[in-house]
């Protein structure tokens, strides 16, 4: 062992000698190793502002992203930015999925960037019309465009691949509308053909303003008018008509005050049901560990241009400083709520954002509600767990929780603790785990941080359900175990700490290299060094074996740095108890082969007695046979074997007890 050590100490000076090398030859830069994969999140906790009906993204013909000139475009000023708490357009790109949970963003208004005609034989800078808002909007009856919509080529125009080549004069195509890849749309009860044929109705600044109320409801009657947008040809002045109607409400709404009277509620509650709520298509993307969110394109709805509008407008309502929630309670009911938390189930990532936001601006506006909204999502939760393990919006609704747990009062109520226990823990387990897992340790470490003696009810659940065979699962597992370990007290982590590095013990000697590489990324966090030198002499003699044979055995040269950087780390802490260890490690392998030898003598032992046994209750069955079939009834109703007496078979049972027990007892 003492060239083990000798070759511990003289790796660690050859890195700090080829460290301080490279820290000579850059200019600028930091040290330390961070941990993988801290920094990924679902595409629900991404930290772009939720799309607002002038949001754009420009997308090249090539699949290149293009940025405009004059930066990001954000929603207007009449537009909210719905989304999580922290996740608004302002939120820094690097900031952490737990930094972005405390308030809500808001969008700030910018101009609209212009657009330009692509030239013959330059590359091909496409624009995009999302549902623009006022003042820019087109008149009725022009041709939509969906969302992330590319506008059509223009006649001849090459890609960038045959810009060199000679332009040829082509045939001039009538340019159409391109439809995205992958569409549906929900079934909507149309309206019949005369309700469908509808006219533009002068907007609010054209009528004195006591006509205004009147006016304001004459259009929601005609956003009532449900149109058919499987056939995008069909009713399109019309549709253009209601997607403008829809844009002056919200503009009305949100820039002006004392507008909301009581009899509005009512019929907006009546609007936004009858465009939302509808029946969920079937899935037409795989479930669970099937999916992959790089090769599997979101399915979009096709009727997005109004339903966007209809969110942006409903929100703004509920918002608004003149909203009365007690003349809103009236229709926002549970009924409502329990329709809302269907839609969850969208494959549109776009819808199931709003509905996020509009599920949390309910939750903060009726105190009524709150009780019933958390039994309802954790209903949902149930089902998702134990019965279909197949729902789009967990990590939506994970996203509300994590807001709502960190308002949670002190002491946490038993509900709290039995939704942590009976729901969020056991969530573990199912397969698409990746789908929501960043929300879900985010969920855990809040309630960690409440109150810090639920940490050994998490630790020993997670390791309930800690994967045997999914990598891929046992590294996100590490990952919120180093969460959690941030918020971990010295206290509880003495009451978990022989189970909890047992499994990492196993994670550590892993012959994947990226779930021992996430193990061993431990040591790099300074609080885990801290926990683990105040508890040396219980962790180092579980961890030795696995660091040791790792460092000599495993296939990653990787992993052999950073177990050297762990032993080293144990070594300076307690070099006593690391030589005892060197020391116990050593001798069982000396004595390896012995003990080997006399586990399989105990069990050639067993085997021996057992067939012994076998041999003499057949032998003492023969003489009971020749006495007649009269004996066998009353031996069988005693519980034994016939012809066997009872004491004999116990007594020989007793004796081989405590001769097996003399033996174990001798070879200890």
């Amino acid at each position: 062992m003492k060239g083990f050590r000798q070759r511990v100490l003289s790796r660690s000076r050859d890195k700090d000698r080829e460290g301080n090398k490279l820290a000579k030859k850059k200019d600028a830069g930091s040290s330390g190793t961070a941990s993988p994969l801290t920094g990924t999140q679902s595409p629900a906790g991404s930290t772009n502002a939720t799309p607002t009906s002038s949001t754009s993204n420009l997308v090249d013909a090539r699949g290149k992203p293009q940025t405009g000139t004059e930066g990001p475009t954000q929603s207007h000023a009449g537009a909210p930015a719905p989304g999580p708490p922290g996740m608004g357009a302002n939120a820094p790109a690097g900031q952490s999925f737990a930094q972005q949970h405390h308030s809500f963003g808001a969008g700030a208004p910018t101009a609209q960037a212009p657009t330009h005609t692509p030239g013959r034989l330059g590359p091909l800078p496409p624009s995009v019309v999302i549902s623009p808002s006022a003042p820019h909007v087109p008149s009725p009856g022009a041709t939509e465009t969906m969302p992330q919509d590319l506008a059509p080529p223009k006649a001849g125009t090459k890609s960038h691949l045959f810009a060199g080549l000679q332009a040829t004069p082509k045939d001039v195509v009538p340019e159409g509308v391109r439809t995205p890849k992958r569409q549906h749309s929900s079934r909507f009860d149309v309206s019949n053909q005369r309700e469908r044929d509808i006219d533009k109705l002068p907007g609010f600044h054209e009528v004195p303003p006591n006509r205004r109320q009147e006016l304001f409801m004459q259009k929601l009657d005609q956003c009532n008018i449900i149109f058919d947008f499987n056939d995008a040809s069909g009713d399109m002045k019309s549709k253009e008509i209601k997607r403008l109607a829809l844009h002056e409400l919200l503009d009305y709404v949100a820039q002006n005050r004392q507008v909301i009277s009581e009899a509005m509620y009512p019929r907006v509650v009546e609007m936004f049901s009858k465009n939302l709520f509808r029946p969920i298509p079937p899935p037409m993307n795989p479930q669970g560990e099937a999916f992959d969110p790089e090769e599997d394109e979101p399915v979009l709805e096709v009727a997005w241009p109004h339903i966007q509008v209809v969110y942006e407008f409903f929100l703004r309502f509920i918002e608004s400083q003149d909203f009365n929630t007690n003349y809103a309670k009236q229709y926002i009911d549970h009924g409502f709520v329990l329709q809302l938390l269907e839609l969850f189930d969208s494959e549109d990532p776009r819808e199931r954002d709003f509905l996020k936001t509009t599920l949390h601006r309910i939750y903060g506006k009726f105190l009524n509600l709150r009780s019933f909204i958390r039994r309802s999502i954790n209903n949902v939760f149930f089902q998702f767990i134990y019965e279909t393990e197949r729902f789009n919006g967990i990590a939506e609704l994970l996203e509300i929780l994590g807001s709502i747990i960190n308002g949670f009062a002190l002491p946490l109520k038993e509900e709290h603790k039995l939704f942590l226990t009976r729901v969020l823990i056991p969530m573990h387990k199912v397969k698409s785990l990746s789908m929501y897992h960043p929300q879900l340790a985010y969920c855990i470490v809040q309630f960690l941080e409440k109150d810090a003696a639920l940490t050994e009810e998490v630790v020993l659940g997670l390791l309930r359900y800690w994967p045997k065979t999914n990598s891929t699962k046992e590294v996100m597992f590490l990952n919120e175990v180093e969460d959690i370990f941030e918020v971990m007290d010295p206290s509880e982590f003495a009451k978990v700490q022989e189970a909890l590095f047992g499994q990492l013990a196993k994670s550590v000697s892993s012959p994947h290299f990226q779930v021992a590489e996430r193990a061993l990324y431990f040591w790099n966090n300074e609080y885990f060094c801290n926990l683990v030198g105040d508890n040396v002499e219980v962790i180092l003699p579980i961890m030795f074996a696995p660091l040791y044979e790792n460092s000599k055995g495993h296939w990653n040269r990787t992993i052999h740095g950073m177990v050297y950087n762990a032993m080293k780390l144990f070594m300076e802490v307690n070099p006593q108890l690391f030589d005892d260890c060197s020391h116990e490690y050593t001798e069982q392998q000396n004595n390896a082969e012995n003990v080997k030898q006399q586990r399989q003598a105990k069990w050639d032992r067993l085997t021996a007695l057992a067939e012994s046994m076998k041999n003499s209750s057949a032998a003492t069955q023969q003489p009971a046979l020749t006495n007649g079939v009269a004996a066998q009834p009353r031996s069988l109703a005693q519980g034994r074997s016939p012809g066997l007496r009872l004491d004999d078979v116990e007594g020989r049972e007793r004796l081989e007890r405590l001769r097996l027990d003399d033996e174990r007892r001798a070879v200890r």
